[in-house]
Formats: structure tokens, sequence, C-alpha cells
């Protein structure tokens, strides 16, 4: 392997765990912000603590988390959203659109089913042209339009890439002695019986702790089924495995979009578990889906 600065590293094992780079928007300006590192949160940190306006590109797990999280500051607050509702690829379409309406009663301004076509300098601002022909002035845009994997060094060493890094079960790379984990891994569920790559806190956290178990010659095959969670204002959710807007979905409320449960159903088995204001079942949901 040879680094950034030309010194060249022999390894008996080696772990690639390079992530993903932000999918960025086609125009760039100095006021566009990725979150995607810990200097971009240290930078909208300190960019809420003032009477900023903000716009939020993007109605996925990104976009909609840090909406939430500056109008609780007291931002003001505009939302463009390509789709006509949030979280529309994970969510029902009926809990997508709640989701809009609260947004809207919190205080967002939502621009649904509108891209972004142009950002223009404004005196210190940025003016956002869209789809629609109109035009709005924010002090900075925040982007959350997911990642693509980072298999660069991947593709060099001539690995099996495929919607990032392929790996077998003990998560080995193409070349036996290379491994990879977390965001740029693809690997195989045996619960949902394909493969997949997750984007998620946990998956990274255990995927990298049996990568190092077994890079140390305690091999163990990689078979947990990761979840994710998010909060959005005062609600909050828990999801594992397929959770696919286009699977068939069928709702278990004990109060309507505020508490309840969202199974995703896929030639009658359960495929993924949505525990919306529902706790500590993420467990019951795992051996549901590999049941």
């Amino acid at each position: 392997v040879t680094d950034d600065r030309g010194s060249v590293h022999t390894f008996q094992k080696l772990l690639l765990a390079t992530g993903g780079d932000p999918r960025r928007l086609p125009l760039e300006s100095g006021q566009v912000i990725y979150f995607r590192t810990f200097d971009d949160y240290r930078r909208l940190h300190a960019l809420a603590e003032h009477p900023v306006r903000f716009a939020v590109i993007g109605g996925g797990f990104i976009g909609s988390e840090i909406a939430a999280a500056l109008r609780i500051q007291g931002r003001d607050v505009i939302m463009l959203v390509p789709e006509g509702g949030l979280g529309s690829r994970v969510f029902p379409v009926d809990l997508s659109q709640f989701l809009v309406d609260h947004y809207r009663a919190k205080g967002v301004e939502m621009r649904m089913g509108e891209r972004m076509v142009g950002l223009d300098p404004r005196g210190g601002k940025v003016a956002v042209r869209t789809t629609t022909g109109t035009e709005f002035v924010v002090d900075v845009v925040v982007a959350g339009l997911g990642i693509l994997p980072n298999v660069a060094l991947a593709e060099e060493a001539g690995l099996q890439v495929e919607n990032g890094v392929v790996v077998d079960e003990c998560l080995r790379t193409s070349h036996p002695d290379i491994y990879a984990a977390g965001d740029v891994a693809n690997f195989f569920n045996p619960a949902l019986g394909k493969h997949i790559r997750v984007e998620h806190e946990d998956n990274a956290n255990t995927m990298g702790h049996q990568a190092g178990l077994n890079m140390a010659g305690r091999p163990a095959p990689y078979h947990h089924l990761p979840f994710f969670y998010s909060d959005l204002f005062e609600l909050g959710y828990e999801a594992v495995g397929d959770v696919d807007a286009r699977l068939e979905t069928v709702a278990d409320w004990k109060e309507p979009f505020r508490e309840g449960v969202v199974y995703y159903l896929q030639e009658g088995r359960v495929r993924g578990v949505l525990l919306w204001d529902t706790w500590g079942q993420v467990d019951a949901a795992r051996a549901l889906i590999a049941d």
C-alpha cells in the first residue's frame, strides 16, 4: 500500500473502511454544507446559533433530521424535496404525507416536488432557483442527498466492486487478505436472502468489530441484520430489515402516525419492520424477519 506521502507499507491483513462520498449538487458554492464530516457538524452548529435562514435540499434521513433540528433551534428553514412526501422511499404514502403536514405545522416551509436548478450569489447570501421557475434567498444551503460508496481504492486493487466492495460472510473481499466493512461493504444477509449495503451506525460499528476479529484469527460469519433510527421533532423511530416503500405495507397503529408498527411484506413474508415511537422491539423485529 502506498500512502499520500509516497511511503510504502506491507500488510498481512488489510481492512477497507473507506465509507462514502456525499452526492454533490451540480452547482458548487461555499455556502453549501454536505454534513458528512465532523467539520461539517461544527460549521453547521456554529451557524445555527445565529438567526440564519437555511435551505435543506432533500427529504431523506439526513435532510429530515437536519431540518427538524434547525427548526427546534428556532431557525427559518425551507425544505426543497423532489418527491411528494418526506422519506417517501421508506415510509408508506400516508405516513410520508403526514410528515409533510407535521413539518409545516412546526414552521418549516415545505416545497414538495421541486428540485434545485441553480445557485446564485446574492449580497452575501445565495439565491436558490427551482424547477418551478421560482427562487428564494437563504444564508446557507444544507444538502442531504445521500452518498456514493468510495470504491476507488478497491477498484485500483482489482477487487470485485458492485454497489460497494463485495465481501463474503467473513467480510473478505475477492482478495483473501483484504477485508471491507461499513458503508462501503456489500454483504449477503441470510435473513433477507440477498446482498445489501447499509449506511447506518449500527452496521458500521458491528461490522467493523467483526472484521477486526476475523482479521485477528477469530473468524465468524457476519449475519447481523442492522437497524437504524432517527428523531423528527418529538417523533422517533427504529427500523430493521428491508423498509422499502415499494413493498406491501401493513400498519398497526395504537395512535395513527404517532405510535405503532409498520410491517413491510414481500410474497407474504415480513421483510422489514418500522417501529414508530415504539421502543425496545428491535430484536423481536429481527426474529420476525428471520422466521
